[in-house]
């Protein structure tokens, strides 16, 4: 790359605690990408919910943040980790990765991701994992960095009122 960045943990502040924080550049970045995945209505959380849930002893995800030497961020991998009962181990699953348009292509996207892999072996982690939609171009990139798709397992989801429905069923 023709200009140095670095990549560091996000800082989060509880929303009762005072301090610089990273939680604007943090929501900047996911609204970005759902930007590029032509969602970016579905981006509802705030910078509160950030702060309440990426902070304190056991935050429900973490962040890195990729930034250029003025500060300036450029690139995000928002991750968490969960559990595989069938191994006996964690695994870190990567929730949001992005990287500013004209930087793609420039190997931050692998730099981030070794940054997770760094992440995952020093957590025990017996593996990493992430989704990614049909049409996203970013496949060929996780391909190359040897990410395969997990065989014969297919993703679900509930939400909303049928969340609701389903916690009222029993």
């Amino acid at each position: 790359m023709g200009m140095e960045i670095t990549i560091r943990q996000a800082v989060l502040r509880r929303p009762d605690e005072t301090g610089d924080d990273d939680a604007e550049t943090v929501r900047r970045l996911v609204r970005a990408l759902a930007e590029v995945q032509e969602a970016a209505d579905y981006v509802t959380g705030t910078e509160d919910d950030l702060r309440r849930d990426g902070s304190g002893d056991n935050p429900y995800f973490r962040a890195m943040l990729a930034e250029r030497a003025d500060g300036a961020a450029v690139g995000l991998a928002l991750y968490y980790f969960v559990y595989s009962t069938w191994a006996g181990r964690p695994k870190l699953y990567v929730e949001d990765l992005y990287v500013d348009g004209d930087l793609r292509g420039t190997g931050l996207g692998r730099r981030l991701m070794a940054a997770l892999a760094r992440e995952a072996i020093a957590h025990g982690c017996i593996k990493l994992d992430l989704s990614v939609k049909t049409n996203n171009n970013a496949r060929d990139f996780y391909a190359r960095l040897g990410l395969t798709r997990s065989g014969s397992w297919l993703p679900y989801t509930v939400g909303g009122a049928d969340l609701d429905v389903l916690a009222g069923s029993g």
